[in-house]
């Protein structure tokens, strides 16, 4: 199509067609967005405000503008950082003031403020309210406060961060002045001696909640609890944990019937909870919820409960779904999911049916779209960093919690490789929602009306109405339900609950260790293929659009064709499937270098599965999952090597892609569940620690000939090759973008240092102290099995016209056990047609360059032998 400047909307509107039915934008605006991108206009400051969280260390974005009907407008949002993955760390380090920006608005350069603008209190300065006067004064206020109401003296006493030690406890003689004292906290003080603690507080004969948070006591006695309850039979509350002596008045103070204004009364006869109709029960350590109080008799009008974060290890779920339901009134329920009453919201729901919102999600949305786990108040992930980290690895370490992406096509091919974005200020305070009120996505505007001149916005549009005050949401997975795995994809972003990922990992992992001893090795059988010269000895016409095989297939009794259907034997990297057989007239009689079913070796995630319904987890190939259906697992396992002390480097790859495009070596769980955007992908566990070659890493390829699956009858070629990164290995984060530091495919990025691989071997042996053919053997061995599960699990794999040759990649450990990286179908034999070598194996004779092809094709269809051994 010829460019030309758009000056219309109907320009703009035929030149953006596609972008504008693909972005969701609603068309009533698509005028508004043409005359906004024309002019360049970002007016969101003048209806929206970007507020503080608290002591989050995030912003959100508010409505300051009255109000805002649904779809009514909409707002760019600019791109204050666009880059591709591996140029990250450049740019943030090169491009003046990026970092800085990026770190401000990710708030990762928070401590680098002055400590006291941060309200920082330094040792020695004070919190004001500190010494024994200060003490004094407040308790003559409050004996004066009781007395001004006519109470029966001071029921609720908190003497919270006032520096109170061991002796100034004592001599305050707290329990002579409020001897009837409810609610005492000592919060935040210097209390050390359990001895005087335990002395003091159980003098108090009513006390129904003691607080001692925050002292030094809490930890210089581990049985303090169980001393303070035992002395004090009615105490309900200790340190914000309910004791097992918890009744009316804790069930009371947590509904917020009692409190500091209205702490109740010391005798329980006053105290009702008929009226009751919340409670928060949530972080209150309890073990056992059966308690004659807390029932449907004491609380008839109980409609909402928070039970989250506490152990109910001393009931059964089966006993807490009984008592609940006794509660004909409660609609309302918050718990763990998973936890205590149920492995799934469904699970909970189908227990309890009068629940009509389960975690503040409608029991309705929860059942129609199958969520597994609902939580409307996930606590987000915050960055975290050390303090003498560079604001580059802050940003680096953060950047996945605010990133998007998108990828660039035309009409002529898809772009191999992903951009990444980062919106201004504004477009980043919008945080998630379940249940958003604006919806956002990026727009490639190309105002010469081509994608050369495209210059990308995001733009904001309100889906719900908004009033003045409101937070403005988004949904982080638009689109993305239960079905995509939404629930475990939220961990991107959020802490979901580790033991429900845990609990995945390890029924995946029994099942793999099932899987060890189910699979025996079958026999070698003799060989069942022959030559394929015909008794005329005309030459095998081979069809071909392999340059390297046009060139050195050289044997006479092959010949090139230019026409399949002429052709005795089909060589291509095309696939060749019913469709492309029809279409070019090929027959079932002609050979093809492909097998039936290969793409349970040659796609990376086929290949994982393969193996796994095999083998299970041999000890040469590396935990894997695929991201698409084993999410939950993979996130467990992060966890369980998290909890174990464990490395937690993994490496993405796309399923289908080669030369490592798109792949990405990272420790970081949001980025790896980020990283699911740009396309299907495997997670593998990195080698951290393989087998260097002088400090560098490396891995091997050998080439596999495959004559037959069933029987099962493959060689491998005596010539195979080492692959070398160019740069010294090292895990330190900042290399781990670096392509000739962790990769060792320098054919098509970087510079290729080829080594003659007998030189390789022996340096290797040399610099190890090991023999090689000691490696070679577990090398072939670990290549027999490989295709011996596929021939074990897909028997339909075999077809007697089929012929092949893959690529298998290998690496060694640092105890040299080979670790399988993958099989490539049509391997890239540049360097067996490029360099000639001395075979490794066998009696070591020279193998040229030029006859590669020559003796592949003897192979596979003379039933030669020549420069290859049987598996």
């Amino acid at each position: 199509m010829a460019s030309s400047k758009i000056e219309t909307f109907e320009d703009f509107a035929r030149v953006h067609a596609l972008l504008l039915a693909s972005s969701g934008i609603p068309p009533p605006l698509h005028r508004q967005l043409f005359h906004k991108l024309s002019a360049e206009t970002f007016d969101g400051g003048d209806f929206f405000r970007v507020e503080p969280c608290g002591d989050d260390p995030q912003r959100r974005l508010v409505l300051a503008a009255e109000s805002m009907e649904k779809e009514s407008q909409l707002f760019l949002v600019d791109h204050a950082w666009t880059f591709r993955l591996p140029d990250a760390r450049k740019q943030l380090l090169e491009i003046p003031g990026l970092a800085q920006r990026m770190a401000s608005l990710m708030c990762v350069d928070l401590d680098l403020a002055s400590s006291h603008e941060n309200g920082h209190v330094e040792p020695g300065e004070s919190h004001g309210n500190n010494d024994t006067g200060n003490v004094a004064e407040i308790l003559e206020q409050e004996i004066h406060n009781a007395g001004e109401k006519g109470a029966e003296g001071v029921l609720w006493l908190e003497l919270e961060e006032l520096n109170i030690d061991d002796a100034m406890l004592c001599s305050l003689d707290l329990s002579n002045k409020f001897p009837n004292l409810v609610a005492l906290s000592l919060c935040g003080n210097n209390l050390q001696n359990p001895e005087a603690v335990l002395q003091e507080v159980t003098k108090f004969n009513s006390l129904r909640a003691l607080w001692l948070n925050e002292n030094p006591v809490l930890k210089n006695c581990e049985d303090l609890m169980d001393l303070i309850v035992k002395n004090i039979p009615r105490l309900e509350i200790y340190c914000s944990c309910l004791t097992g002596n918890f009744s009316e008045w804790a069930l009371g103070f947590c509904g917020g019937m009692y409190g500091k204004d209205n702490p109740g009364c010391f005798n329980y006869a006053s105290l009702s909870l008929e009226r009751l109709t919340s409670l928060d029960l949530s972080d209150r350590c309890i073990h056992s919820l059966i308690n004659k109080k807390f029932s449907p008799e004491e609380m008839p009008c109980l409609s909402h409960l928070n039970l989250r974060r506490n152990p109910f290890d001393k009931n059964s779920a089966d006993e807490l779904i009984q008592l609940l339901n006794g509660f004909s009134s409660l609609h309302s329920l918050e718990v763990d999911i998973p936890g205590p009453l149920g492995k799934s919201a469904i699970e909970i729901l189908e227990s309890i049916p009068n629940i009509s919102s389960l975690n503040g999600v409608s029991a309705s949305e929860v059942l129609e779209t199958g969520k597994h786990w609902v939580d409307s108040n996930l606590q987000p992930r915050f960055p975290q960093w050390d303090p003498d980290e560079s604001l580059a690895d802050r940003v680096i370490s953060a950047m996945w919690l605010y990133l998007m992406t998108y990828r660039l096509a035309d009409e002529e091919k898809l772009d191999e490789t992903s951009v990444w974005y980062v919106m201004d200020e504004l477009g980043s305070a919008l945080r998630h929602s379940d249940m958003p009120n604006f919806r956002v996505t990026p727009f490639l505007y190309m105002p010469d009306g081509k994608l050369t001149s495209a210059i990308s916005f995001s733009v904001l549009w309100p889906i719900q109405i908004v009033h003045q005050g409101d937070e403005c949401t988004r949904d982080f997975l638009f689109g993305i339900g239960e079905d995509k795995q939404r629930s475990a994809r939220l961990t991107a972003w959020f802490h979901t609950p580790e033991h429900y990922f845990m609990e995945a990992y390890e029924k995946h992992r029994q099942l793999l260790d099932s899987k060890k001893f189910a699979f025996a090795s079958p026999c070698i059988e003799p060989s069942k293929t022959k030559s394929l010269l015909q008794d005329d000895g005309s030459a095998l016409r081979v069809y071909t659009d392999i340059p390297q095989v046009e060139e050195f297939l050289t044997r006479p009794e092959f010949i090139l064709t230019t026409d399949p259907k002429d052709a005795n034997i089909i060589w291509t990297s095309m696939q060749v499937d019913d469709e492309m057989k029809k279409a070019t007239g090929l027959t079932d009689s002609q050979y093809i270098n492909q097998f039936p079913f290969e793409a349970c070796l040659v796609m990376k995630h086929h290949l994982a599965e393969t193996v796994e319904k095999a083998l299970g987890s041999p000890e040469w190939f590396q935990p894997t999952y695929n991201l698409e259906t084993h999410l939950s697992q993979l996130i467990g396992n992060y966890y369980a090597r998290r909890r174990d002390g464990l490395d937690n480097l993994w490496i993405l790859k796309p399923w289908n892609m080669a030369r490592t495009i798109d792949t990405t070596v990272t420790g970081d769980l949001s980025a790896i569940i980020r990283l699911m955007e740009t396309g299907p992908k495997i997670c593998q566990k990195y080698i951290e620690r393989p087998a260097l070659f002088n400090g560098r890493k490396f891995d091997l390829r050998y080439i596999v000939l495959v004559r037959s699956m069933r029987p099962l009858e493959i060689f491998i070629a005596d010539v195979f090759w080492a692959r070398l990164a160019n740069n010294p290995y090292s895990l330190d984060k900042s290399t781990l973008s670096e392509y000739e530091t962790h990769f060792t495919v320098m054919n098509y990025i970087g510079r290729l240092n080829h080594m003659n691989t007998p030189d390789f071997v022996e340096e290797f042996e040399k610099e190890h102290q090991v023999k090689w053919l000691d490696i070679h053997q577990r090398i072939r061995k670990m290549i027999r099995a490989v295709f011996e599960s596929a021939a074990a699990i897909f028997p339909d794999m075999q077809r007697s016209t089929s012929r092949a040759i893959y690529g298998v990649d290998v690496m060694l450990d640092r105890f040299f056990q080979p670790k399988l990286l993958e099989v490539t179908y049509c391997p890239d034999c540049t360097r067996a047609c490029k360099y000639d070598t001395r075979a490794i194996v066998g009696n070591g004779e020279t193998v040229k360059a030029s006859d590669f092809f020559n003796y592949v094709f003897g192979c596979l269809f003379l039933d030669e032998t020549k420069h290859v051994s049987p598996l």
